[in-house]
């Protein structure tokens, strides 16, 4: 698991319009990284909505929010434009960007085990360290909570 000092893993992955995103781009900006199970469903659902109605306030604090699950980049634009996301989602179909931070992990859900996304959460500094790392995260008031610690940085 990755922790604080850290550097941020680069990676290079599509995002909702099929566009290539490399994190090392935004170099200079504080970026939080939040991995999330699966577009539309009741929790991601509530944890982009909150992370997207305070995209003023991440601006202010020269913060840029990025989400990374393993849909694909057309049930991304569909997850977008249904709920009017303002957040980049982007595409790590092969799971390589969820392996490289330590997200993709097994879990147990009625006696049956399987591999998936660990919600999680990575604040990275301007100069791409990790100056926080979250694993586990409850999606409700989370983003209010990292726009809080955003501030305190």
């Amino acid at each position: 698991m990755l922790q604080i000092g850290d550097h941020a893993p680069d990676f290079s992955i599509p995002d909702a319009d099929m566009e290539m995103f490399k994190l090392s781009r935004l170099r200079g900006k504080t970026v939080v990284l939040y991995f999330y199970p699966k577009d539309d469903t009741p929790g991601c659902t509530v944890e982009a909505i909150e992370f997207s109605d305070l995209d003023d306030e991440f601006a202010k604090a020269n913060t840029v929010v990025i989400g990374v699950s393993r849909d694909d980049c057309l049930t991304h634009a569909g997850f977008r434009d249904k709920h009017g996301l303002s957040v980049q989602l982007l595409s790590d179909v092969d799971g390589k960007v969820c392996e490289k931070y330590g997200v993709w992990q097994e879990k147990e859900k009625d006696g049956v085990r399987k591999m998936c996304i660990l919600r999680s959460t990575f604040v990275i500094d301007n100069e791409g360290k990790i100056a926080h790392s979250q694993y586990g995260v409850v999606a409700k008031g989370h983003a209010h909570e990292i726009l809080n610690l955003v501030k305190s940085l």
